[in-house]
């Protein structure tokens, strides 16, 4: 019992933290958060996506989508999530090149015979980070 009570808890979705974001499509519900806040610029900036269905609540195995930014320059970046290994759980690293205001947006399907749901943008100040070729931080 004990076993299957480890085992639960290592599949489970991670804690919410304090600086989530939720987010709604038509069919799901998205939380995310970055494990930098607020963000830097020239910083690889880890994020975390847990997509459920809106109605269910069951988490989303194996689907696809990506997390975008684009700034007042019209600079866009994204990155494709990459799935796991927590069930319902996805990762994507962006870096940003320029401080400042930023939108940032996510897309989700269940597989790739659906269409991306998109969410409503959500704004982000990204602040100034390291020089370009100063040491990363630890």
């Amino acid at each position: 019992m004990l076993a299957l009570a480890g085992v639960a808890a290592a599949c489970a979705p991670p804690d919410r933290p304090k600086s989530d974001i939720r987010l709604w499509t038509q069919d799901f519900e998205i939380r995310a958060w970055s494990d930098v806040t607020p963000p830097v610029t020239l910083e690889p900036i880890h994020y975390t996506i847990v997509v459920r269905d809106k109605n269910t609540k069951e988490p989303i195995a194996d689907g696809q989508g990506r997390i975008y930014v684009t700034n007042a320059d019209r600079v866009t970046k994204w990155d494709g999530f990459k799935y796991g290994p927590e069930v319902g759980t996805y990762h994507a690293t962006l870096m940003f090149p320029a401080s400042g205001e930023w939108a940032l947006g996510i897309q989700f399907r269940r597989d790739s015979t659906q269409l991306l749901q998109k969410t409503e943008d959500w704004r982000q100040t990204v602040y100034v980070g390291a020089e370009p070729g100063a040491p990363s931080k630890p």
